[in-house]
């Protein structure tokens, strides 16, 4: 089975993703900041990560950042899930070392077919 950390200081969009992740066939892990995220990383590399932009310690962007120096730091696909919608955003996400970004609010089709464009389906 596969696993997906969801990285989102919104516990409604925490529980949201953990429902249609659980219906994927997911096993999930929940952190609400970067931080804890990076933490979590660091004790078992998920397969994926749904992430959030703005949160409070430590933001998305710098959790991803973090994540592509750990050690298999290069294994999770990182999903982006936020509502931040600029292109200026979206390149520095892929920059960072995003495989894909979706926008906030999300449905389980958006995640289903972002999921299977990454080949986590």
């Amino acid at each position: 089975m596969k696993s997906c950390l969801i990285v989102d200081d919104s516990k409604v969009i925490r529980m949201v993703a953990k429902k249609i992740l659980h219906e994927l066939t997911f096993q999930t892990e929940e952190a609400e900041d970067g931080q804890k995220a990076l933490d979590a990383c660091k004790r078992s590399m998920p397969d994926a990560v749904l992430l959030d932009w703005n949160m409070p310690v430590m933001n998305g962007i710098e959790f991803l950042r973090e994540l592509r120096k750990l050690p298999n730091g290069g294994h999770p696909v990182v999903v982006f899930c936020t509502t931040e919608n600029d292109i200026e955003h979206i390149q520095e996400a892929i920059t960072a070392g995003a495989n894909e970004y979706i926008m906030k609010p999300f449905d389980s089709e958006i995640l289903q077919a972002k999921f299977s464009q990454v080949g986590l389906l």
